[in-house]
């Protein structure tokens, strides 16, 4: 039986978790991504179920406020740029410098990698 996509994904991200983990000192950014949308999520690994902290996406407000005005598309890289810009500010206002960057089984390329950049040009430490 062939092994679909989103499977793949799955198992990669499983993969991953058990490297990457997530505390107080080094809260662990998420990733997902779908086809029209982008989500990043604070999440602590400490507590038992694992905590999310904060969460921001293409289709919060601050996003909303953000890309007013402008023809901004939730799937393209622009977008991906602003989430990681909102990921930086919301880091600031919980008190967090450093993270561990969990990409959800995506490959670095694309709007997974623009958002990263842009989070660590908002002072975010990876």
């Amino acid at each position: 039986m062939k092994i679909k996509k989103e499977e793949k994904r799955k198992r990669k991200h499983l993969k991953v978790r058990r490297k990457v983990k997530g505390n107080w000192e080094r809260l662990r950014l998420v990733v997902f991504r779908s086809q029209k949308h982008i989500y990043a999520s604070f999440v602590n690994d400490d507590e038992t179920p694992c905590k999310v902290l904060a969460t921001v996406s293409t289709l919060s407000e601050g996003f909303k406020k953000y890309s007013e005005g402008k023809n901004i598309k939730t799937w393209t890289k622009d977008a991906a740029g602003i989430v990681g810009q909102l990921v930086a500010e919301k880091a600031k206002e919980i008190g967090i410098e450093k993270i561990t960057f969990d990409r959800g089984g995506y490959k670095y390329t694309g709007r997974l990698k623009v958002l990263a950049e842009s989070a660590r040009k908002g002072g975010l430490k990876f």
